[in-house]
């Protein structure tokens, strides 16, 4: 039986309701959770599987640059590498970019299906001022953006200030119009699989259409765990609200092995209907080099050459 989102969200009227309501969730049991998904990650699929994985991971892929020294010409270029990554592939899902770098992604990718994102509100730290945040979300979107990639307050979370951080993520929402919202949980920053699943939950009650392992500028970013206690709670959260959001791991998942392991682990885990890059997407910059490097492996039965592929 489901429950209405605006019944849901009542208990974000207060701090004291919120605070009852997130650590009213299941405990996670730590053991069991790091048993069960290095079990699911041995688990193998058939050969006539892998070539469907190899392209879905591909369609899943948010492909990714965040570097300082981003010019607008590697930024074209890896928007055509999206649209036509070459030997038959499908198109990624998205490119993913500073907001000063949409205005540029966004002349190549124009009316391609290809999805265009941007980390906002302060990437990669969430520190500083809302207004500023606002800003940076809306100039993103104005730019073409029609995905925000947003981060967290922390150390609002850890200090228990969870109705800051769900009004924040409002605000951010209703800033994005009608672009989509990724909510980033910095996972490897909050310290415990408990404070994961609040903070799934908090992201989800507030609006985020998806929830987002990392910023990929931390030490420890994606791991197989983490992102089963976030498809868990996507998979509850439909249960008890009908509404459907997506999880996107980033950071650290540079193989096709490491893909296809994620993808076992979200059909295990939420279901099937998560197997699609509406629900789906890996946050990456090197995966796709491996992943057409398999392909072609699969297609001709040797490994291509180092000039295969281009270098991101």
């Amino acid at each position: 039986m489901t429950v209405s989102l605006a019944a849901l969200a009542d208990v974000a009227r207060s701090e004291a309701s919120l605070r009852a309501f997130l650590h009213g969730l299941p405990g996670v049991d730590k053991v069991g959770a790091e048993q069960r998904a290095a079990a699911l990650g041995t688990r193998s699929i058939k050969s006539s599987a892998k070539a469907w994985a190899i392209d879905l991971s591909i369609r899943m892929v948010d492909l990714t640059t965040l570097e300082g020294a981003d010019t607008p010409g590697k930024v074209r270029n890896l928007c055509q590498k999206a649209l036509n990554p070459g030997h038959g592939a499908p198109r990624v899902a998205a490119i993913c970019v500073y907001p000063a770098m949409v205005a540029t992604a966004h002349e190549v990718l124009r009316g391609s299906g290809v999805h265009l994102a941007s980390v906002a509100t302060a990437f990669p730290s969430g520190q500083s001022p809302l207004e500023i945040r606002l800003a940076d979300t809306r100039a993103a979107v104005e730019a073409g953006a029609d995905e925000i990639d947003m981060v967290i307050n922390r150390g609002a979370f850890l200090s228990g200030r969870y109705t800051e951080v769900f009004e924040e993520i409002v605000a951010v929402k209703e800033a994005c119009g009608d672009a989509h919202l990724k909510v980033i949980l910095e996972t490897g920053e909050l310290a415990t699989y408990d404070n994961v699943r609040r903070a799934s939950w908090l992201a989800m009650l507030a609006g985020g259409d998806f929830i987002k392992t990392s910023t990929g500028k931390v030490p420890v970013a994606a791991t197989p765990p983490v992102t089963m206690i976030m498809l868990e709670a996507v998979r509850d959260f439909l249960d008890q609200t009908g509404r459907k959001v997506g999880v996107k791991p980033a950071g650290g998942i540079r193989t096709t092995k490491d893909a296809v392991k994620y993808l076992v682990l979200v059909n295990e885990t939420a279901g099937e209907g998560w197997l699609d890059p509406d629900w789906f997407r890996f946050g990456a910059s090197t995966l796709l080099n491996d992943l057409l490097m398999q392909r072609s492996k699969l297609a001709t039965g040797h490994y291509a050459g180092p000039d295969y592929v281009t270098l991101d």
